[in-house]
């Protein structure tokens, strides 16, 4: 018996100014599909359910109640996975055709990002992991526009160039060391 719980993050619920608008952002652009709706259990406000795995009632959630006066996200970055560039271009050019500006490219080593704000201002990243690691954090631009195999040969090359590097599979064998499993 595991002395303390093995925690897994299973989903993140955002409060929005817009609920509608970010609704058809959230379905329309990214692809979510609404498993639930309706009124919060507590407060009086509406609550919006998101997934985009059959095996989870929600990943997202977006509640309405946001403040108009808010400057700023209270979330530094929200984070969503695909699972290789072809799908990172797609969603890519999707934004791009809604008119939606990429803030930023950026190989992190162990995965491949872009960046952008949406609707309400929240920044969000749209990722896929490599098979390498270097240590974190790290960030340099990369082109999205090269063939698959041309960007993948550059960044094993810079991640090689690093003392830390390592495969991810390396990375994962002694993070289950440290870790509870």
């Amino acid at each position: 018996m595991p002395t303390r719980p093995n925690l897994r993050i299973g989903h993140v619920a955002i409060f929005v100014r817009d609920l509608d608008k970010m609704r058809a952002f959230y379905t329309d652009i990214l692809g979510f599909t609404v498993t639930d709706e309706g009124p919060h259990p507590v407060a009086s406000i509406q609550m919006i359910f998101m997934s985009s795995n059959p095996e989870e009632h929600h990943e997202f959630v977006l509640l309405e109640g946001r403040s108009e006066d808010e400057k700023y996200s209270p979330a530094q970055q929200l984070s969503f996975y695909l699972e290789n560039l072809d799908e990172l271009r797609v969603l890519r050019d999707r934004l791009v055709a809604e008119g939606i500006e990429i803030d930023r490219y950026a190989c992190h080593g162990n995965a491949l990002s872009f960046y952008f704000f949406d609707p309400d201002g929240n920044y969000l990243e749209m990722y896929i992991h490599t098979p390498w690691y270097i240590p974190q954090p790290h960030g340099v631009p990369f082109d999205l526009s090269l063939p698959s195999e041309e960007i993948m040969r550059q960044v094993e090359a810079h991640c090689r160039e690093d003392p830390g590097f390592m495969m991810e599979t390396d990375r994962q064998k002694q993070a289950r060391e440290t870790m509870p499993g």
